[in-house]
């Protein structure tokens, strides 16, 4: 280890002296003002690591139909373009933010960087679809070590005082990043090409480095003990592998073998999964936390309502660009529209959800989502922005900022303040999962065959369809959380990432488990 790494004052040009005694917050944190130059690169250096995984989550779907036609895939390859990554960072989410605590969580940011640009690379220089989709899988790994491991970084290294504005702070910068990445996904598929949508990754990559390991201090729990639950990670990944292989296979292979034993092998892994967690002394999923019958709730609902996002934002890429023939910068400019309404108003959101409860907001917000993705089955060839496109993504937008704010502050809220962390991971891994399967099962369900996207008229008919089936899953998950949902409202949580848009799974927040005493 550096002599850096071992004293974290040698890292800041204004050196801060950890505080001890009532108010510093857990062991391990060194207590850097936000104001100082220190908190300043400290911010920087997350919002630089985090904005990359967001920014990714979005500018990859834009550029689906290009990697297509220049890699010869199928809708299959397409599909695993988009799982592969999300099934690693599902898997490994939750393993990512105790290896952090154990190992420090400078250091683990920044091999999560370095893994994710490398992977980036791969990802830009793939000659197949095949190396594309491992590229992605292990992109994935590094979002897994990365993300969580930015918020670790503020809750450790702030004052308490200070944390609050620099994890708003975080949430803010990261939330434009998200808001901004269609569009430069598209200018980058139009213009240079769509490898240059990873490539991109390379720079902001080697200065949050470079920044991280000159100016962050390093902190980790003392406190951390026990091994890691690598059984339980490994169990959990190749459960959702295999039950998403069966159902990307099952429109080309049928009934066939390399259907059904995929299949029963996820049912039996799950299982496998389950018994490994409740028998560990230390999992990585606490089964015991699933006994709050309002966090379950909760979850339930997250799973059917970011099913229908993820299913939404995969296919109306290829809609619009297929179908209505328009311009990767284009189809990814329109979709900016929900994603700026709820970096402009989740935190109104969230406060007036502190005021009525959650069970109207996670009810409503879903079927105006509903509604949203109804009207998206006007859209077709010759579809104009402004009549057709617009007034669902409005729609949309408005129903993801009533119940993104309130479902994070319900989960934060449903459990000790102590688990906050945890059930904000949970949330956050329940919501991946879900894309990863609705992603995996929309086309299967619209009958959407190997070539759908390549035949204007034949995708066309299954889009509609798949968005009966998300608005469906949206109208399950608002009848959920009507009927489930009737504890008082969550006045004493105040989640802290009040701007976050990502549209992929709910914020990672700590709620007010990251503020100390």
């Amino acid at each position: 280890m550096s002599d850096s790494a071992r004293d974290p004052r040698r890292v800041s040009p204004q050196p801060e002296e950890p505080e001890t005694g009532p108010g510093a917050g857990p062991p391990g944190t060194a207590a850097v003002r936000l104001g100082t130059p220190t908190g300043r690169w400290v911010v920087l250096t997350t919002v630089l690591g985090s904005g990359m995984a967001l920014l990714d989550s979005t500018v990859v779907n834009v550029a689906l139909p290009h990697i297509g036609r220049d890699l010869g895939a199928d809708l299959a390859a397409l599909q695993w373009t988009v799982n592969a990554y999300m099934l690693t960072l599902a898997g490994l989410i939750l393993l990512g933010g105790s290896l952090g605590d154990r190992y420090g969580r400078r250091r683990v940011f920044v091999i999560g960087v370095v893994w994710f640009a490398l992977a980036s690379l791969l990802c830009g220089i793939a000659p197949d679809a095949g190396v594309l989709i491992a590229a992605r899988a292990l992109q994935g790994v590094g979002g897994a070590l990365l993300t969580p491991g930015s918020l670790a970084l503020l809750q450790s290294v702030f004052h308490p005082d200070d944390r609050a504005a620099a994890v708003g702070a975080w949430s803010g910068l990261g939330g434009v990043a998200a808001a901004v990445g269609p569009f430069v996904g598209g200018w980058l598929v139009d213009g240079p090409g769509w490898r240059w949508v990873f490539l991109i990754n390379l720079p902001p990559a080697a200065l949050c480095v470079l920044v991280a390991r000159r100016h962050v201090p390093e902190t980790r729990d003392p406190t951390a003990r026990g091994r890691f639950d690598a059984a339980g990670a490994a169990l959990g990944a190749l459960t959702l592998a295999a039950v998403t292989y069966a159902l990307i296979a099952a429109p080309d292979k049928g009934l066939s073998a390399w259907v059904i034993v995929p299949a029963v092998a996820g049912v039996l892994l799950g299982v496998a999964f389950i018994r490994t967690e409740r028998r560990r002394s230390d999992p990585m999923l606490p089964l015991g936390i699933f006994r709050v019958r309002l966090f379950s709730a909760v979850n339930v609902v997250t799973f059917f309502v970011y099913a229908a996002f993820s299913g939404f934002f995969f296919l109306s890429v290829l809609q619009l660009q297929v179908v209505v023939g328009w311009s990767a910068l284009v189809a990814g400019t329109a979709l900016l529209p929900t994603t700026v309404l709820m970096l402009l108003l989740s935190s109104r959101s969230g406060r007036i959800a502190q005021r009525v409860g959650p069970r109207v907001p996670l009810t409503v917000g879903p079927l105006l989502c509903a509604v949203g993705m109804l009207l998206m089955t006007r859209v077709g060839r010759g579809a104009s922005y402004w009549r057709d496109v617009l007034p669902p993504l409005v729609v949309l937008g408005l129903g993801m900022v009533t119940l993104v704010a309130p479902l994070t502050a319900t989960v934060l809220a449903s459990v000790d303040v102590a688990r906050a962390g945890l059930a904000s991971g949970i949330n956050n891994a329940a919501a991946r999962a879900a894309g990863l399967i609705a992603v995996a099962a929309l086309p299967l369900a619209a009958g959407m065959g190997p070539d759908a996207y390549r035949d204007p008229a034949a995708f066309s008919g299954a889009f509609d369809l798949a968005m009966v089936y998300c608005a469906g899953a949206l109208v399950v998950g608002a009848g959920l959380a009507w009927w489930t949902i009737r504890e008082p409202k969550p006045a004493s949580c105040h989640p802290e990432c009040a701007f976050h848009c990502g549209v992929s799974a709910p914020p990672l927040d700590p709620g007010d488990a990251g503020m100390g005493p």
